[in-house]
């Protein structure tokens, strides 16, 4: 019989419910119906209902996968910063915070997601072009440039390429820099090719710094600086001509600082021998006046003993640097003539000097030659 038929079946419900109303649900038993599909949910059994009916909740493997889900959702969170990396949490895609080195937890993807940056990488870029001069010529630079991350939220946000953005920032500076300097200052060896570094790293600081991307300059090598191939040969001479030139000075500096100082010591050299021959004159004198002095008083007192004494003492002096003499005996014509010299080497022979005494204190050579000289004096008389 069908279920709209009259007599039995007109109180049956195709949806299992008796006696529907024509009018809208009950409230109260709608809200009966959704705790007990969410006890059903998380392993409850069967819920009564308003009407005295129990229904079936969700199985209980499918709520533990849920719960299962949801913590390795979460856990998946977990990320760790290495002391060289900083990271940078992205809240849908937007900026939100920079972490340091460690662990760290973050709200799983889609909500957040974090990207880690080497800010102690030392990173390089290069550029190589031929450029012009201030004197209008030709020279091909090879400039590299080192740099490192110093604020990873510029780095990652404020230019679209970094990298890309260095890259013309050198190539610009370079040629600001290599335009404003003739060949010849690009090329001294006094120090050009350090003066054109300095100076193209200061301008590419100062450009990325405009810009705000981020990064920091550490250093700026100048790999090479050629002028075009065409005068690759005469570039090569002239560069040698250069180092000759730079070589040649330092030879004569260091010949100057090898001189000087010689010269320097010969001079105060000369100088202290002046000042002691001076002292030496000057003590000389005033000794020779002392002893005329004493003389002069010496001979106011006794003028015919100091006289004789004077004079023998001069002849003292003549007579120990001359080898020959000639006497005039007062009686006769004859002239005698003495060989000093030969005396003289003979004169050690003549004494005795195991039965001469020692001679007294105060006995000099020049007694000693007197004495020889009398002696030859009183031979003469008496050969005569």
């Amino acid at each position: 019989m069908a279920w709209n038929e009259p007599g039995n079946g007109k109180d049956k419900d195709p949806w299992g419910q008796k006696n529907r109303q024509d009018g809208p649900p009950d409230l109260d038993e709608v809200l009966r119906k959704l705790q007990g599909k969410l006890g059903g949910l998380f392993g409850g059994g069967p819920r009564k209902t308003g009407s005295g009916e129990g229904s079936e909740g969700l199985p209980f493997g499918i709520g533990l996968l849920l719960i299962i889900g949801i913590i390795i959702w979460m856990l998946s969170g977990i990320y760790i910063v290495d002391p060289a990396e900083r990271g940078v949490v992205l809240t849908f895609g937007e900026y939100s915070d920079t972490v340091g080195p460690g662990p760290h937890w973050h709200i799983p993807i889609p909500i957040q997601s974090v990207e880690k940056v080497n800010v102690t990488e030392l990173r390089e870029a290069s550029h190589r072009a031929l450029m012009l001069t201030k004197d209008e010529n030709m020279i091909q630079v090879d400039l590299a440039v080192q740099y490192q991350v110093k604020d990873i939220k510029n780095f990652l946000f404020n230019v679209r390429d970094p990298d890309y953005t260095l890259r013309e920032a050198s190539e610009s500076a370079i040629r600001e820099v290599v335009g404003d300097k003739t060949l010849d200052e690009i090329l001294s060896a006094t120090g050009g090719r350090a003066v054109l570094v300095n100076e193209a790293q200061k301008k590419i600081q100062i450009i990325l710094d405009k810009y705000v991307t981020g990064l920091n300059v550490i250093k700026a090598n100048l790999r090479s600086l050629q002028p075009p191939q065409e005068v690759q040969a005469a570039f090569v001479d002239a560069t040698k001509a250069l180092e000759d030139e730079d070589r040649y000075k330092k030879q004569a500096e260091a010949y100057e600082f090898d001189i000087l100082p010689k010269a320097e010591g010969d001079a105060q050299r000369l100088v202290e021998e002046a000042e002691a021959y001076r002292q030496q004159v000057i003590e000389l004198a005033r000794g020779e006046t002392s002893r005329f002095v004493q003389t002069l008083k010496e001979y106011k007192k006794a003028p015919d003993v100091t006289r004789r004494r004077l004079y023998i003492e001069m002849m003292e002096d003549v007579m120990s640097s001359v080898s020959k003499v000639v006497v005039k005996v007062s009686s006769g014509g004859n002239i005698m003539y003495l060989p000093l010299d030969r005396f003289m080497r003979q004169a050690p022979p003549m004494t005795d000097m195991s039965n001469t005494e020692s001679p007294a204190p105060g006995t000099n050579e020049t007694s000693t030659r007197r004495n020889v000289l009398d002696r030859t004096l009183q031979r003469g008389r008496e050969g005569r």
